[in-house]
């Protein structure tokens, strides 16, 4: 591809229609996954590290919620940022903070040094996610933008999902502290290979909005197309946050079961999840992304309908009724999530940052409440139907962004229009 093997340090506006490199595939996986990875694959060693700093497991669990809030914090900044300044110096300026950050936690003595030190590794760690959806667009055309999403997330679940795993297994052979030595070495590697081998991607030309960001955040909310898809995707991924936060106490509390069942059902939803992004690579080719949206609103919608309806008869007092339907929801939210990612990005392709850092930062500050709400109906009722009925309210809500929001018949030609006023030609291979 060019500027990826070559001296040239930039593709000028492009689309890449054909399917990745491999080198490309990784790049995006290893600056997306960095961050969810750091996250998850430091949650085993929580109460060892409350124990050996002295304190309690509420307070040491705030070096996994403050994380979560420099993610959120760190979406808004990095995606404008990359617009104005390019992908490559914003992305290689996170990930050199991420590396600054982790070796402070290494030396972190006391408790809020750490949790100081881990929100900036997740401020500079989140310039991965959001840029990496902004590289996508500003590779592929509109239509090809979801399966690429769906890919990238489908290579990178199989590391997040074996990080708890891992970081256990180092935490009980080394300790707590060598698993942010783990986290420094994996995020240097990244930081090196994405100086040697990506080139720039932002697009050049073609119209601009006045007023730099403001102008960009201005034009994008006054697109109504925008707003829906940003509505979808951030109450889609609000279902999984409110299951989430109350499975635990379904399963546990309210059924009577041990936690490492309770862990290999929520394993069943990962599963499904990493399906059905596979689905989404199969045929994003074949078919827009609104139609994948609505299929999977229909898998989203019917899934959670049949979990009411066996709450109502009395059938998920078992884990097996509640997980197995769950799993068609989360077949379906795949779909959903990735292509509504793809619309919203794609409404203003010059602002595809800023269009990313907003719907990274609504997404993962809607669903820290929902997360909380969750566990709220999971703790405070004795069976698991008012976490369905919050889930079907989701799902439906989805659907009603689509139907509410989102224009149909024009956006095509919509897209078709932008990238001839652009004057793109496609890079050479």
């Amino acid at each position: 591809m060019h500027g990826m093997t070559g001296n040239s340090r930039t593709i000028d506006a492009g689309r890449l229609d054909l399917p990745p490199s491999k080198l490309l595939l990784l790049l995006l996986v290893l600056m997306n996954g960095a961050a969810p990875i750091a996250l998850y694959i430091f949650v085993p060693a929580l109460p060892i590290l409350a124990s050996d700093l002295g304190s309690d497991i509420s307070v040491a669990q705030m070096t996994v919620s403050l994380y979560m809030v420099g993610l959120a914090c760190s979406q808004l900044i990095m995606g404008p940022l990359s617009d104005r300044f390019g992908r490559r110096p914003v992305l290689l300026g996170g990930l050199m903070l991420m590396v600054a950050a982790s070796i402070g936690c290494i030396f972190a003595q006391t408790l809020p040094q750490l949790i100081a030190a881990r929100f900036l590794q997740a401020l500079g760690g989140a310039s991965g996610m959001v840029i990496s959806r902004a590289i996508i667009r500003d590779l592929y055309s509109r239509d090809r933008v979801g399966g690429m999403i769906s890919l990238v997330i489908a290579v990178m679940m199989i590391a997040q999902m074996l990080s708890p795993l891992f970081g256990g297994v180092i935490e009980t052979a080394l300790g707590w502290r060598a698993i942010f030595y783990v986290v420094t070495a994996g995020a240097i590697i990244v930081t090196v290979a994405i100086a040697l081998a990506l080139p720039e991607t932002r697009r050049r030309g073609g119209p601009t909005a006045p007023g730099g960001f403001r102008g960009d955040v201005g034009s994008l909310f006054r697109s109504r197309a925008f707003i829906g898809y940003v509505l979808c995707q951030v109450l889609a991924s609000a279902i999984i946050f409110t299951f989430a936060g109350g499975g635990p106490y379904v399963v546990v509390t309210q059924m009577g079961r041990s936690s490492a069942e309770y862990g290999a059902w929520f394993a069943s939803s990962g599963f499904a999840y990493l399906i059905g992004n596979l689905f989404c690579v199969r045929f994003s080719p074949r078919y827009s992304l609104d139609r994948l949206i609505w299929f999977g609103l229909a898998l989203q919608i019917g899934g959670a309908l049949l979990n009411v309806l066996w709450g109502v008869l009395g059938y998920n007092q078992v884990p097996s009724w509640l997980f197995i339907t769950h799993m068609v929801i989360m077949f379906g939210n795949a779909s959903v999530m990735a292509n509504a990612s793809a619309g919203a990005i794609s409404v203003r392709p010059q602002a595809a940052g800023t269009a990313s850092g907003l719907m990274g930062f609504t997404q993962m500050g809607f669903g820290a409440l929902c997360s909380q709400f969750g566990a709220w109906l999971g703790g405070h009722f004795a069976t698991p139907l008012p976490l369905n009925i919050a889930v079907m309210g989701l799902a439906i809500a989805c659907a009603s962004a689509m139907i509410f929001l989102v224009p149909r018949g024009n956006l095509v030609a919509t897209e078709e229009l932008i990238e001839r006023a652009e004057g793109e030609e496609p890079p050479v291979m």
